[in-house]
């Protein structure tokens, strides 16, 4: 499939990439999950900033063969900025390649800060999600009509504290479906914060490295959420869903009234 969809990228791509920063969300590992748009960027850029502790090298498949490939996971974005700098100056499309989704945890606040004062133009290309890929994995949907309709995606305080008032604690109090990203290191904190409004036999899918060739995606009670991290030694690059939707058998017999027989709505007239 990887192969057909880059060719048809190929075959139906008419544009040419300006001098620019690309910034292209990866998604969660699978290169299959990468956006039509995020093919085309990569199948024509010159130069790839290639995060590689977090982006699968197969993703770089899809890059023109004479590409400038540079690995990221050691340097800082003093390192990283000058060199898109210099090289869109040059007259180069960049691609710089994040994990998941650029909205999400991916430090391009202070790159997007930092372009537009160098003048240099930029463009975001989402990506799939962690969360959105789990619950696809999971075949749930995390929004059941009757017993959930928010979806929280947060993470604990570590090196990087968060808001206050966004404390685990209490945004598990709305016990709504709450995606933990960047949490293993501090999973007991996690499961105790968690425990104090989800009941004890509320579900979490524990979603390591999804969508890679070695994934671990398991459903287990909350109260098993630490031991099990600690048994398969979850450190890096693991997801937690907490969620209600998890226990298929708590919404059976619920359905949505979009297509109810007895809604109506502009296209369609109650029967």
């Amino acid at each position: 499939m990887r192969d057909i969809t880059l060719d048809l990228c190929r075959q139906n791509s008419s544009f040419i990439l300006k001098p620019a920063v690309y910034i292209v969300g990866a998604g969660p590992g699978d290169p299959d999950l990468l956006t039509v748009k995020a093919i085309k960027i990569l199948a024509s850029a010159d130069v790839i900033l290639f995060a590689d502790s977090l982006v699968p090298e197969q993703i770089l498949d899809f890059c023109k063969k004479d590409a400038e490939i540079i690995r990221t996971a050691n340097k800082t974005l003093e390192d990283i900025l000058p060199v898109m700098v210099e090289r869109v100056r040059q007259g180069k499309s960049v691609v710089r390649l994040q994990s998941g989704d650029p909205s999400l945890y991916s430090a391009i606040h202070e790159q997007m800060h930092l372009l537009a004062e160098a003048e240099v133009p930029f463009e975001v290309i989402p990506g799939i999600s962690a969360f959105q890929a789990a619950a696809a994995k999971l075949k749930v949907e995390l929004t059941v009509p009757g017993l959930v309709q928010t979806i929280i995606l947060t993470r604990i305080s570590g090196r990087t504290e968060v808001p206050a008032n966004e404390e685990l604690t209490t945004l598990a109090a709305h016990q709504a479906s709450l995606c933990l990203y960047l949490s293993a290191r501090h999973v007991e904190n996690a499961q105790a914060q968690l425990l104090e409004h989800y009941p004890q036999d509320t579900f979490v899918a524990v979603c390591y490295r999804i969508g890679w060739d070695d994934e671990i995606v398991a459903v287990i009670p909350l109260t098993e959420m630490a031991a099990f991290t600690h048994q398969n030694n979850l450190v890096r690059t693991t997801l937690y869903v907490i969620s209600p939707a998890l226990a298929k058998n708590n919404y059976r017999n619920v359905r949505s009234r979009l297509y109810h027989p007895e809604y109506t709505r502009l296209f369609r007239s109650a029967e």
